[in-house]
């Protein structure tokens, strides 16, 4: 098991949620799209409402794609600039 592998079996153990239930790989494809769709805050902050939405019973999947299609239609930014 990897570093991120083992912080999120012991976050989740402290939390009280079961490891097998987190789509790892969907929750950081997320947060990486919407830092680099939106803004960098945008990461952790959408990762938090994709978690609040699976918690009131949306489907992680489901709400993932619900987001990746807002943030398709969000207004591209170069940060470069």
């Amino acid at each position: 098991m990897n570093l991120l592998g083992e912080w999120t079996a012991a976050a989740c153990a402290e939390l009280g949620v079961d490891a097998e239930d987190v789509d790892r790989a969907t929750v950081l494809a997320i947060a990486r799209d919407s830092a680099r769709s939106v803004a960098r805050p945008a990461a952790p902050l959408t990762a938090y409402l994709l978690g609040v939405a699976v918690g009131r019973g949306v489907p992680v999947k489901e709400a993932a794609d619900r987001l990746a299609k807002l943030m398709a239609s969000w207004p591209r930014i170069d940060w470069r600039d």
